[in-house]
């Protein structure tokens, strides 16, 4: 095991090129999925686990780890499956998402694969409204599913996405209805926490699926004769998305003269192996981890209010 992870903290050199790095695992029964390695700490076999009494039946324990403890949730479970057994003979995946660390109990980690981002697709229509897939490829003629963790944590510890009153000015509240803020993320339950947020401020919130869907956008808005900065005041954008991920979007819109002054803000649950070097590598603005709606509510009504309560405009537009 030890092999399969080494120098999971030093795959930095994939940002910007459109590429991930996937650690692949099974749960009960054959289906392949995999993770991305950026958000995984460490692999060990399955600790010794104790109950923890009023919690969701999807945590089987919590394991001291490295002078912690970690909540340890069962991914078969989680997904609408049996639950893992034989626990001694298992493996635990410890993760960090959303600034918490915890542990995935999975049946057997396999080995570590690179991916391009190009070849990771959004999952197939008809998995159903619940579905817990975020995107899917295929890795020798075998289907690979990557599961919608964020929204196997906000079932299972749901976050505070409510937005404190006193950041909303009276000012900011009577501008917000008029400006439009642009985010991408391929989660569900991200893109319903983020809008959540922004629209209690009053902002007009359009939403993409993924980074190719914004950025098709932001061409179509170019071949209109729109400028997307005129448009935008920011765009907020997830890391780990199908098609393109945020580091090539952002890659993409500096190295277009006609989209480089889009304000963007990466905004990623990848916040344990994030850093700025990497913000700066593609030409980020901020980043910011998430889910913090107080963080995030403030960062979009500074950015705003910084333009005058209005969404940028060009000289011309500013002398009618």
């Amino acid at each position: 095991m030890a092999g399969v992870m080494e120098s999971v903290n030093q795959r930095t050199q994939l940002v910007g090129q459109n590429r991930l790095e996937l650690l692949l695992f099974r749960l009960e029964g054959k289906q392949i999925y995999g993770i991305n390695v950026f958000k995984v700490k460490e692999v060990l076999q399955c600790p010794k686990l104790t109950n923890l009494p009023q919690s969701s039946s999807v945590v089987r324990g919590v394991a001291h780890i490295r002078g912690g403890t970690l909540p340890i949730l069962d991914l078969s479970l989680a997904t609408g499956n049996p639950p893992i057994q034989d626990l001694e003979n298992k493996f635990v995946i410890i993760t960090e998402y959303n600034i918490r660390v915890q542990g995935f109990l999975v049946n057997g980690v396999e080995r570590i694969i690179n991916m391009n981002w190009e070849d990771i697709q959004p999952p197939p229509k008809g998995t159903g409204h619940e579905h817990y897939l975020t995107a899917v490829t295929k890795y020798k003629d075998e289907l690979v599913e990557i599961i919608d963790v964020e929204k196997i944590l906000a079932e299972v510890s749901p976050v505070n996405d409510d937005l404190s009153d006193d950041i909303i000015t009276e000012e900011v509240a009577a501008s917000a209805p008029q400006i439009e803020v642009m985010i991408a993320d391929d989660s569900k339950i991200a893109r319903k926490q983020i809008s959540k947020t922004l629209e209690k401020v009053g902002f007009v919130v359009r939403q993409f699926n993924d980074g190719k869907e914004a950025h098709d956008h932001l061409m179509d808005l170019l071949e209109q004769g729109i400028n997307p900065a005129d448009k935008y005041p920011i765009l907020i954008s997830d890391i780990e998305m199908p098609e393109m991920d945020g580091y090539t979007l952002t890659a993409e819109i500096r190295s277009n003269p006609r989209l480089k002054d889009l304000y963007v803000v990466l905004h990623t649950s990848l916040s344990g192996v994030f850093n700025k070097a990497m913000v700066s590598k593609v030409g980020a603005d901020d980043f910011l981890a998430k889910f913090q709606p107080d963080l995030l509510g403030k960062m979009v009504i500074d950015r705003v209010v910084s333009l005058g309560l209005t969404a940028p405009q060009t000289p011309s537009e500013e002398s009618k």
